[in-house]
């Protein structure tokens, strides 16, 4: 099933994604999401049929709506896409050094912040890079436009939410430090507020002008990795890593609501439907699920246990290696679902790069290497970075001999044809 449409006081799901959901757009009858699968969807949320937007190479993160039509994406590739009313790509914006966290955009300008401490602005129009914003001391998690696209604030791992000058392209001041690093935030600038999501757990609300704290929302949970503001203003929501959200209402900052949406895993997106009272939440399920806030009871979203999150003890050491480092984005099945990486069906006596439709990235296009006990072996060894650099694979290692023995003996296994 990809999309239930729902009576207005039932709850559906967006289901079509082979990973895990990293963030979501809605805007009138549509949305966007963007997943671990490499893949931006585009849903028809009357008619309940996506569009699949392909063209990154590595996981999307961001996805936003642009004012004068078409819609971005950026992701783990380090670039930015920009994406027509029909889906089609217009311009992939290249310069970023590493991952593009989120986007925000204004009519003609588009605003990306990395992990190589920068903020990238480009035009809308044809995609020409307009300039960087650079003074974070740490990965820029998120950002925000404010006053029309003059001003822009910005979220970072440095513990500092900072403002800044578009058109001159500096930094005009620090709005607020925490001592951990701020994941996401929210800004309402009629109102002169920012809410902010911490590693720590930290939720606070901070005056514009000043930095002033107006409320601190933590809750012990930790990290925060999602916040979206209703449309007017009223409420905002907030998603955490132990899988709970929490609606506040910004009038007296009271606490509306607070449910666990996830059973096991983090909520990684929020997003408000300002037509509806609904609430769309992304997380480590393969599917994005609408919550009526008024009228439904708030069930859980996962519709299956992710595999890799079962208890240790149910697995033997191959399968524990291979659920925890692989499974997320590789399946043992040739079942044509999408995903981040090839099935590894068929794994060993293979040559890399060579599973008809999968995109692979350029390190493992025409390479001259065939998947063996060995190579498989030493590509966790050293680490997928190291051993076939410019890869899209994680970087991950696996350090003890005896456990990447277990893996290939796992693999062998259940990967036979």
């Amino acid at each position: 099933m990809i999309l239930a449409p729902a009576k207005a006081e039932e709850v559906f799901r967006l289901e079509g994604h082979g990973g895990p959901v990293k963030a979501i757009a809605v805007e009138g009858d549509r949305a966007l999401t963007a997943s671990f699968d490499n893949s931006v969807g585009l849903w028809d949320l009357e008619e309940g049929q996506p569009r699949w937007l392909e063209g990154h190479t590595a996981a999307v993160n961001a996805v936003v709506f642009l004012p004068e039509g078409g819609f971005a994406s950026a992701g783990d590739d380090n670039s930015l896409r920009l994406w027509n009313e029909a889906g089609g790509e217009r311009h992939a914006l290249e310069g970023h050094t590493a991952k593009i966290m989120n986007l925000d955009a204004v009519p003609g300008m588009i605003a990306s912040a990395s992990w190589d401490g920068r903020i990238g602005l480009w035009s809308t129009h044809d995609g020409a890079h307009i300039g960087w914003l650079a003074g974070h001391e740490g990965q820029v998690n998120d950002i925000a436009f404010a006053q029309g696209g003059t001003r822009l604030f910005s979220a970072s791992y440095d513990g500092t939410i900072r403002e800044w000058d578009v058109a001159r392209m500096e930094e005009l001041r620090i709005v607020a430090r925490h001592g951990f690093g701020i994941n996401v935030m929210a800004l309402d600038t009629k109102a002169g507020w920012i809410a902010y999501g911490a590693l720590d757990g930290g939720t606070r609300v901070v005056r514009t002008d000043d930095g002033a704290i107006l409320a601190d929302l933590s809750a012990d949970r930790r990290p925060i990795l999602a916040l979206d503001r209703r449309g007017d203003g009223g409420e905002i929501s907030v998603g955490d890593g132990e899988g709970f959200i929490m609606a506040v209402e910004t009038d007296g900052w009271t606490i509306a609501r607070d449910f666990r949406a996830a059973e096991r895993g983090p909520i990684w997106a929020l997003a408000y439907s300002e037509r509806k009272s609904r609430l769309f939440a992304g997380g480590i399920d393969d599917g994005a699920q609408a919550f009526d806030l008024e009228n439904s009871p708030l069930t859980l979203m996962a519709s299956a246990e992710r595999s890799f999150l079962m208890p240790p003890e149910a697995m033997s050491n191959g399968e524990r290696q291979f659920k925890r480092k692989c499974s997320v984005c590789h399946t043992l099945e040739e079942d044509g679902k999408r995903r981040a990486g090839p099935s590894l069906m068929g794994l060993f006596g293979r040559k890399a790069g060579s599973v008809a439709g999968y995109t692979y990235s350029d390190a493992l296009t025409g390479i001259d290497l065939v998947w063996t006990e060995k190579t498989v072996a030493d590509l966790f060894e050293i680490g997928p970075d190291h051993y076939l650099p410019g890869t899209k694979m994680p970087m991950q290692r696996i350090v003890r001999a005896e456990d990447r023995a277990d893996l290939v003996d796992y693999l062998q296994t259940h990967t036979r044809r």
